[in-house]
């Protein structure tokens, strides 16, 4: 799944960098992944079915996009997270592997395929991530909520999880979001605050924080989501600390996964984190009150989203009854 190269259109033909701001960084070795963390390629025919889907309705996914390592188990189900506005960031943080450089105009009727992409797909729960538009003077927020209102209109039963961007510097943009009503408000911190500089630097650790402290403001009923990954060097109290910070902002399900290097221009991994220490993490998340904390070295932002949103209904129900 790992790609160097993209073309800049399919007539030209003229290969140019994925990550133009990584291509003179010294090559970084990828560390051998232990055996806990290795997967099947993907190759099953529902498999097939999801991405000829996806092709046909001419849409981004996070999964390949990103080169998410459970893109085989979660096709395989039909569950395919959207990315819209693009394919191309504005952010070159040092983990990811969406490209990066000036997107493309926003596509008017893009909301309307991924609704159309979600009801034929017969997703109980769908999820919507973007790419960075610092270009766009909302950030997409606008997007954003024209997707949800259309999913709501071509699937009316299927819940709905937006993974927005920061929308720093853009303001009211959160607003127009937690308008439009999606079920789960999700925004990843990514990792700890001492490595924002070199990891996520167009990024501000408290910035995000407040976003979501505010959704949860603008709507006391949304469940607030975020993820963190690993092994990128941080101290376990550092990620304490966060979690710390998490509850503090009244978020509700706390992600954590392995963080793995997509090329040798990326950020190398720092550590591979044990499946005891991931189960450790996730009792003491759970210890300090979310609702839900999924810790796994696979465990990624949307990874069995719609088995996680069930689960959190579910604890919601069971805090209220406890509380009388």
């Amino acid at each position: 799944m790992t790609r160097l190269l993209d073309t800049v259109s399919d007539d030209q033909k003229v290969a140019r960098p994925r990550h133009p701001e990584k291509a003179h960084r010294p090559d970084q070795p990828v560390a051998r992944k232990p055996a806990w963390i290795r997967v099947k390629a993907p190759g099953s025919p529902v498999y097939a079915e999801t991405r000829a889907l996806v092709k046909a309705h001419r849409l981004a996914t996070v999964c390949e996009e990103a080169s998410c390592p459970n893109i085989g188990e979660c096709w395989d189900k039909r569950h395919a997270t959207f990315m819209i506005m693009g394919e191309t960031c504005t952010r070159a943080c040092a983990f990811c592997n969406v490209a990066t450089g000036l997107p493309s105009p926003l596509d008017p009727d893009e909301p309307g395929r991924v609704a159309g992409a979600v009801a034929r797909l017969g997703l109980a729960h769908a999820v919507v991530t973007s790419v960075d538009r610092d270009d766009l003077a909302d950030g997409g927020a606008a997007h954003f909520a024209k997707t949800v209102r259309a999913i709501r209109e071509a699937a009316p039963g299927t819940t709905i999880e937006v993974l927005t961007p920061d929308f720093l510097r853009k303001p009211d943009a959160l607003e127009v979001v937690v308008e439009a009503r999606p079920d789960v408000f999700n925004h990843n911190l990514e990792t700890v605050p001492s490595k924002y500089l070199t990891v996520r630097p167009g990024a501000r650790y408290f910035h995000s924080l407040r976003l979501l402290q505010r959704a949860k403001e603008l709507d006391p009923a949304l469940f607030t989501k975020s993820g963190v990954m690993v092994g990128l060097g941080e101290a376990r109290n550092e990620v304490l600390q966060m979690m710390d910070d998490l509850r503090s902002a009244g978020v509700d399900f706390l992600t954590i996964g392995q963080y793995l290097q997509p090329t040798p221009k990326h950020h190398p991994v720092m550590g591979f984190v044990t499946p005891e220490e991931f189960a450790g993490y996730a009792a003491i998340g759970a210890a300090k009150g979310f609702l839900l904390v999924s810790a796994s070295p696979l465990t990624r932002s949307s990874h069995h989203a719609g088995e996680d949103f069930a689960k959190l209904k579910a604890a919601r129900k069971a805090a209220v009854a406890a509380r009388g």
